[in-house]
């Protein structure tokens, strides 16, 4: 029956994309303003040989997409669901998983509909899918393009193999409020880096081979959220307003998104958020006027979980049937669970306030993906329980998980080279914290499918380390995350006494950061600060590794202790990867993608802000009538592109090609030598810094335009060369265009952003 649906389903294409070709050989007037991703005349043809064959209703469909439960015996739809399933009337479904399971519901979509339809199958495969990566937030630190490309490869490739087509990533969301819960999926605060960030993401879901890659089996279609500035919600709360000029959206938060569009990302996610007081859901000019007609973007937008529905409760839709017509109208292709196409769209199609071509284009835009992603040449090409077994948490995927956890630690502080404690000395340590044995949390939110019970405990990491030398361990837990007692305290403090270093493992449980998981007080519980107290009266060398979702206020305990080991959420292998970094098998070479602040008062912090009028002078920051704090610095406690080394670094002769460029289709290159002044090898993280000292708007202090990451031998040198061209410096002036303004420039070849050394000038001319 099957067989004989599709060999119809066949012949009737063929025939019309015969007749397609007589008569339309002209692509736009084929399909009026609906352009494909592919560009590809026969997709394009295929696709619309489909469609002649749809009824509204069966369009609306696809437009549609539910989300499946999960049972014993794998994704079951919900009995509200289930009609819609076996009448051909959704495109996709949301979290059912498992080769068995998704089988079911695409044998249902393709044997039991009237056109046989394949169904998308989405996740969330946000950092690994079972095999899970340090969070996207610590992968950025890592500065590493290559390797992030090749995690999101390895979780394309595991998930792939268990029947998903599409993930709900890259999250590409600049983040400048740590409260903000999200900010753990995204890469941080810099519009530069979050774009290069952005790219390498894309590519490794969806392959290098553009378009052409999604017929892979070992690839996801990805898709760019949130669009648009949903890290730029008011008060870090999550879904809130964000406020902001078109100046600051364009310049700052819409490069990370473009970035992925130009990658080649198929979707696109609209944000829960209002942007100039139109929820993107409902925004035209978000999603159609910027995002398909300036940038050209060929793919289909998808609404965010109930994010049509919430139209409602935002107070720009009276009920759910207008909440559809605007976002259907806005450029809103599939609506996510949210149930309001299906149930109203073809009424608002009939009522003349939906154009039936719009429905066309957007169905248009779905089917072409399932034909890219061959789902029509193969309904069941993803499914091969031998496939999905061969190629989950595979030998080297786990060794590519190890060496991302510790390339993606950052060394915020270690005084006196407290850390490595190497494997050939004769130490006692004590192994303290609540996250110290801890295999829960450290996969972090968003965690796939990956089994928390496999995650090795940062004790389990050093004891493995460790395992044969002369190095002697301790443990003792001393509190849990947010509570303590006097005996397990003591206990804690007597195992600090007998040991010669001490190390705590603090932080978050790891459902304070994600969706919905902003926090107003960013410092540690009390019960770990009355634990660290304790601690510190043996006065004992104390190194903490600190496990979080987001920066944290951590100024005390700046002030109190030896060393400091930013391990954010780490994922499967975080206590293999911390302890390689610990005991200077690897050498720390994270740097920073957010700001720490100070205290929650200083939020939000970035290192890119604009100098105001009266802006503080760092030789004399104490001086009245200047934009300051009476009760703390204007500076971050550790700022964007900072991180420490078990060698040193410098940078020196600093050169600049010329001193005057023009201001298109122009450059200069910017050169300097790095040197590992220090005991050990090490890589070093070289960061370039521009600033326009005069605009036709304000300019930001300092902006990144490029990094490379340096391999050096201990004692060694090398070149380094940067190209700064015209257009990198362009940006959307008083006028709303996006240019290079004649000016004057300094440039900076830096360890981070707060470095002033290696400053350089020159000039953009007409």
């Amino acid at each position: 029956m099957k067989d004989l649906k599709y060999v119809i389903i066949l012949v009737l294409s063929l025939i019309i994309i015969s007749s397609c070709d007589q008569k339309n050989k002209n692509s736009e007037t084929s399909h009026g303003k609906w352009k494909s991703l592919s560009g590809d005349k026969r997709i394009e043809q295929r696709v619309d040989s489909v469609l002649k064959l749809m009824t509204l209703e069966e369009k609306i469909g696809q437009m549609t997409q539910f989300s499946a439960n999960w049972s014993i015996t794998g994704p079951v739809m919900s009995d509200d669901f289930k009609p819609y399933l076996y009448k051909g009337l959704i495109g996709s479904i949301f979290n059912a998983t498992s080769v068995e399971g998704i089988r079911k519901l695409q044998q249902i979509a393709v044997d039991s509909t009237r056109l046989g339809i394949p169904i998308l199958f989405g996740q969330d495969v946000i950092h690994g899918y079972k095999t899970i990566f340090p969070i996207p937030l610590g992968e950025a630190c890592s500065w590493d393009l290559a390797m992030m490309e090749q995690t999101a490869r390895i979780a394309a490739i595991e998930a792939a193999s268990d029947g998903i087509n599409w993930t709900f990533a890259p999250m590409v969301d600049i983040s400048r409020d740590a409260r903000w819960g999200r900010v753990m999926e995204g890469a941080g605060e810099d519009p530069y880096l979050g774009s290069r960030i952005a790219e390498a993401r894309v590519k490794g879901f969806q392959g290098e081979g553009g378009w052409q890659s999604l017929s892979d089996v070992a690839t996801l279609l990805a898709c760019g959220k949130h669009f648009a500035a949903y890290g730029a919600a008011e008060s870090g709360r999550d879904y809130n307003t964000a406020e902001l000029s078109e100046h600051t959206l364009r310049n700052v938060y819409l490069p990370p998104y473009q970035a992925a569009l130009e990658a080649g990302v198929g979707t696109f996610m609209a944000s829960f958020n209002e942007v100039n007081g139109v929820p993107a859901t409902a925004s035209r000019w978000l999603l159609t006027d910027i995002l398909r007609n300036e940038w050209g973007f060929r793919g289909f937008a998808v609404s965010d979980y109930t994010g049509i529905n919430e139209l409602v409760p935002h107070g720009v839709a009276k009920d759910e049937k207008q909440a559809a017509e605007l976002a259907v109208n806005a450029g809103v292709d599939m609506d996510m669970t949210g149930a309001t196409y299906i149930k109203y769209l073809s009424e608002l199609v009939k009522e003349g306030k939906v154009s039936e071509k719009t429905i066309d284009n957007a169905t248009r835009s779905i089917l072409e993906m399932k034909f890219l992603l061959g789902l029509f040449d193969d309904p069941y090409r993803y499914l091969d329980e031998n496939r999905a077994k061969a190629n989950t948490e595979k030998p080297e995927f786990i060794e590519t998980a190890r060496k991302a956890v510790a390339s993606s630690l950052v060394l915020l502080k270690n005084d006196n080279d407290l850390l490595p404690i190497k494997k050939d000395r004769a130490a006692r340590i004590a192994l303290i914290g609540p996250l110290m044995n801890d295999s829960v949390n450290l996969n972090g939110e968003w965690a796939g499918l990956g089994d928390r019970n496999k995650s090795v405990s940062i004790l389990k990491g050093m004891t493995e380390a460790y395992k044969g030398t002369t190095v002697k361990l301790n443990y003792a837990q001393g509190c849990t995350i947010t509570e303590s007692s006097p005996a397990s305290i003591a206990q804690a403090v007597s195992a600090a006494r007998l040991s010669d270093v001490v190390l705590v493992a603090v932080g978050e449980d790891f459902n304070w950061s994600g969706e919905a998981a902003c926090r107003s007080d960013i410092r540690l519980p009390e019960a770990q600060r009355q634990l660290l107290k304790a601690l510190k009266e043996t006065g004992k060398p104390i190194a903490l590794i600190v496990l979080s979702g987001r920066p944290l206020d951590l100024s005390w305990e700046d002030s109190q202790f030896d060393a400091i080991l930013q391990a954010w959420f780490p994922g499967r292998e975080g206590g293999n990867g911390i302890a390689d970094v610990i005991s200077g098998e690897y050498n720390p070479s994270g740097r920073l993608v957010m700001s720490f602040p100070r205290n929650v008062g200083q939020i939000p912090i970035y290192y890119n802000h604009k100098n105001t009028g009266r802006p503080v002078d760092p030789a004399h920051p104490d001086v009245d009538y200047k934009s300051r704090y009476l009760d703390v610095a204007t500076t971050p406690l550790y700022p964007f592109g900072y991180g420490l080394s078990y060698t040193t670094y410098a940078i020196g002769n600093a050169k600049i090609d010329k001193s005057t460029m023009k201001s298109k289709n122009d450059k200069i290159t910017v050169s300097a030598t790095v040197e590992n002044t220090g005991p050990m090898d090490g890589e070093m993280v070289v960061q370039l810094y521009v600033r326009d000292l005069v605009g036709s708007v304000t300019r930001p202090v300092k902006e990144l335009k490029g990094f490379r990451k340096v391999a050096l031998k201990a004692g060694e040198s090398k070149p380094i060369t940067f190209e700064l061209s015209s257009e990198d410096l362009a940006f959307y002036g008083i006028d709303m265009k996006k240019k290079t303004e004649p000016g004057e420039f300094k440039v900076w070849v830096a360890q981070h952003s707060a470095d002033n050394s290696n400053e350089l000038s020159f000039s953009v001319t007409e």
